[in-house]
């Protein structure tokens, strides 16, 4: 039988440390800062496709030619 051995790579560490903090979070705030930012999040994809079809719309009337 072999002995156990201990996994010493970057992913393993990785998890432990991401375990222990998650372990200390405190859940109370975490459902309105989860609520605040799926609403920033909206709020920004609105004026995001705003600004490209208000983008879209000037560049297409000043490639138009005039008669």
């Amino acid at each position: 039988m072999k002995p156990h051995e201990t996994a010493t790579d970057s992913t393993s560490q990785t998890f432990l440390t991401g375990a222990i903090l998650f372990a200390n979070l405190d859940y109370s705030g975490l459902e309105a800062y989860a609520i605040k930012a799926a609403i920033g999040g909206a709020i920004w994809m609105v004026f995001k496709l705003a600004g490209d079809y208000i983008s879209h719309r000037l560049i297409n009337k000043k490639n138009k030619p005039t008669e």
